[in-house]
């Protein structure tokens, strides 16, 4: 079953959007769930992760990204949402979800993931 990622759109260089991704099962909590982009012409990538419940919901950035976007759980409604704001036109992309049970230390590793889902597309306007 796979995930559905939303909340993407248009929006102004500077400007904020939170996406979310929903899980049609009740023990999403129990996976680490990623964030992962892929721009026009580029190979997908990491944004950022966030673990299990279990795990205290840590929470782990690509470098490109830290300190403008935030990854939150919200386990009554089997919901993570990633929160982006200062949004730059190089954020432009496809942004995707997917979760992995591996250890947290490889919580980056892309192949690792599974349930992908279509992604939402994100465009920023300079």
């Amino acid at each position: 079953v796979q995930l559905q990622a939303s909340g993407g759109g248009l929006v102004q260089t500077g400007g904020s959007l939170r996406l979310s991704c929903a899980a049609p099962w009740p023990t999403f909590s129990n996976f680490h769930t990623g964030w992962f982009r892929q721009a026009p012409g580029k190979e997908r990538e990491f944004v950022g992760a966030i673990s299990r419940s279990a795990y205290g919901g840590n929470t782990r950035y690509a470098d490109s990204v830290k300190g403008r976007f935030t990854i939150s759980r919200d386990n009554a409604k089997s919901t993570v949402h990633l929160q982006m704001n200062s949004l730059k036109p190089e954020d432009t992309a496809i942004y995707y979800c997917a979760v992995t049970q591996i250890l947290w230390p490889y919580a980056d590793e892309m192949d690792r993931y599974t349930n992908w889902g279509q992604g939402t597309l994100v465009t920023v306007s300079s």
